[in-house]
């Protein structure tokens, strides 16, 4: 019998709205100790219950997330304290069915659907997502990994991204015209990339034009007053901004190729929304701190001087990722002091001091592969998303492995992605109905696809790897 073609049915209410990336890993290759429990949510639960020791920073983290769902806000987290800006998307209520639900009739019920619908789905979840549902994603990996994953298969009708909208947007922009891309939840977005709105950065490149003259004249040397590069943890209609303006993106694990092709074709480069990534990239390559000074959106001229930005190489975005800024150098040194040869990684969205007392620096992969070619047994203190470390603590039971940060705090809108979202968008999709799609529109898709082909025509990587 031919499969039902999925159609396109009202999502949940909400409110308004080349070479391939290093390789996503297939959920199959993903090994399970007994010894080590990967969840999190387990952990915050029995936390809060006084049943474990240990500390949150919140006990609303004991709740589910569709608590949290009409209500503004990033949710109880990391990003708990981030200001949301009006008309982010919200989601409408869950069906009871899945609210009432025990953890293993949601987990049969995935499944279930799953089997219903084979190669006509291939559901994507981050490093970041709580176990419970990573268990039940076809690829494992980064933002950039799982958009190319999904690649691999121009067959599928649907592509299921448990992760945060910015991520599902690049998914849409990345898959083929006929196929739907669904985020299970559309209050799971990221208050890092909300930091720089299109309106904006736009008032920043007219305050920037103002002071160096046309942006797309070059110059004696054949270069422009300005590149922005944007990091892939922005919106679509950021990509699109840079895409028109002859700009790039960049990953956390290809900032500095970025940077390179930037300084190749510009003065100066404007560097959005992580300033951290920034800053850290571009200390590493050699460029002073005095000439990297900060754009504050909310200030005349970013709140520099025009001689700060005349003499800058890279103007950082006042942006910052709530889980990564959590970690100190306090954390690192109690660390050390506590397990004497330690080895230290941590994100490059962390604050420089953390990264410059760290004894590596790196991206979601690099620090899995870290771990994973360790030949001898090594204690390893990580500074980054709690879900990702506790589930290499419990991949790679021979090595001793922590999260720097000692309360758990997971990243508050990755945290919204729970199995009873995931078990009913699958079962609409089995009904024939696809809920919570995410679609680019054409006039941001085709300038933010320049900006991702440019990235992808300047880093060599190497391709995605199946299940």
């Amino acid at each position: 019998m031919a499969a039902t073609p999925l159609t396109t049915a009202p999502s949940a209410p909400s409110a308004p709205s080349a070479p391939s990336a290093p390789s996503a890993i297939p959920s199959s290759t993903i090994a399970r100790s007994r010894a080590l429990d990967a969840s999190v949510d387990r952990g915050i639960q029995a936390i809060v219950s006084g049943a474990a020791p240990g500390s949150t920073c919140s006990t609303e983290l004991a709740a589910s997330p569709w608590t949290f769902d009409t209500a503004p806000g990033y949710g109880p987290g990391a990003s708990m304290g981030d200001v949301i800006p009006t008309g982010a998307p919200r989601q409408g209520e869950l069906p009871m069915a899945y609210r009432e639900a025990s953890d293993d009739e949601l987990h049969a019920r995935i499944g279930a659907a799953k089997r219903a619908l084979g190669d006509r789905v291939v559901i994507l979840g981050h490093f970041y997502q709580r176990d419970e549902v990573v268990r039940h994603a076809d690829y494992v990996g980064d933002s950039f990994q799982l958009a190319n994953a999904a690649k691999t298969h121009p067959d599928a009708e649907a592509i299921v991204f448990c992760g945060v909208h910015f991520m599902a947007e690049t998914a849409d922009l990345l898959s083929g015209d006929g196929q739907a891309v669904i985020l299970p939840n559309l209050a799971a977005g990221c208050s890092m990339a909300d930091m720089a709105d299109i309106d904006q950065v736009e008032e920043c490149w007219e305050q920037l034009e103002e002071l160096y003259g046309p942006l797309d004249e070059p110059d004696a040397d054949g270069l422009v007053p300005v590149v922005p590069v944007t990091y892939m943890n922005s919106s679509a209609a950021i990509k699109g901004f840079v895409g028109r303006h002859g700009g790039i993106v960049c990953t956390s694990s290809n900032a500095r190729t970025v940077l390179e092709w930037a300084f190749a074709r510009g003065r100066r480069v404007l560097f959005f929304p992580d300033q951290h990534l920034g800053r850290n990239t571009a200390k590493a390559m050699g460029v002073p701190l005095d000439a990297m000074p900060m754009w504050n959106p909310h200030r005349p001229l970013g709140g520099s001087s025009t001689d700060e930005l005349r003499a800058a190489r890279v103007i950082l975005w006042h942006g910052f990722c709530s889980v990564h800024r959590r970690f100190t150098v306090d954390q690192i040194d109690r660390a050390r002091a506590e397990h004497p040869g330690v080895r230290v990684i941590v994100h490059p969205e962390c604050p420089m001091p953390v990264v410059d007392a760290a004894d590596e620096s790196g991206s979601t992969d690099v620090i899995r592969r870290a771990i994973e070619q360790a030949t001898e047994p090594t204690t390893f203190a990580i500074g980054t998303e709690i879900n990702l470390v506790q589930r290499l603590a419990a991949q790679h039971p021979q090595h001793t492995i922590f999260c720097l940060d000692p309360v758990v705090c997971p990243c508050s809108t990755m945290y919204r992605i729970h199995p009873g979202y995931l078990a009913w968008v699958l079962e609409e999709l089995v009904a024939g109905h696809v809920v919570n799609r995410i679609t680019v529109p054409d006039a941001v898709a085709h300038p933010a696809r320049v900006a991702l082909n440019r990235m992808l025509a300047c880093v060599p990587q190497a391709p995605a790897r199946r299940a």
